[in-house]
């Protein structure tokens, strides 16, 4: 899948897979016992500063992608007190200046929507300045992240 988009699935021979996270946030989730998951990889916090983008692309955001990407979980069976929320990204990319911080806002952004729905973050790992691919196995809820030239780390 592509930076700013999303998929849900309950398909349990799935492997949701998003590359080149940067500064942008892959957040994973995963219900056990309705074996639903799904991933999101957002490109920015939020959707206030482009309203027509944000209804054309609600993905491309985290305040607006995460609930969309939870509420398809639920029309699959998934249940948010079962949900397991892990995520990464969030790196400081081409902002050498560090005026935007784009990646530090994703993950807070990321973590703020979630404390203000009552969900736990199960696993994250996020900042530095490297590129991340990540890969949600649904038959288990396994979430590996990759980078480049290092050990695939699963949360």
């Amino acid at each position: 899948m592509g930076m700013g988009d999303m998929l849900v699935s309950n398909d349990v021979s799935a492997q949701l897979v998003t590359h080149s996270l940067g500064s942008c946030v892959g957040i994973a989730i995963y219900d056990p016992i309705a074996k639903v998951g799904g991933l999101l990889h957002a490109m920015l916090p939020d959707s206030t500063i482009n309203r027509d983008r944000a209804a054309s692309r609600p993905f491309m955001f985290v305040d607006t992608g995460m609930p969309a990407m939870f509420h398809a979980a639920y029309e699959l069976g998934g249940s948010k007190l079962r949900m397991a929320v892990k995520f990464c990204g969030g790196a400081q990319f081409l902002d050498e200046k560090k005026i935007f911080q784009i990646g530090k806002r994703n993950v807070e952004a990321t973590f703020a929507m979630l404390a203000r729905n009552a969900v736990k973050v199960a696993a994250s790992e996020t900042g530095g300045h490297e590129s991340r691919t990540v890969r949600l196995d649904l038959t288990n809820g396994k979430f590996t992240m990759e980078i480049t030239g290092k050990e695939i780390v699963t949360l």
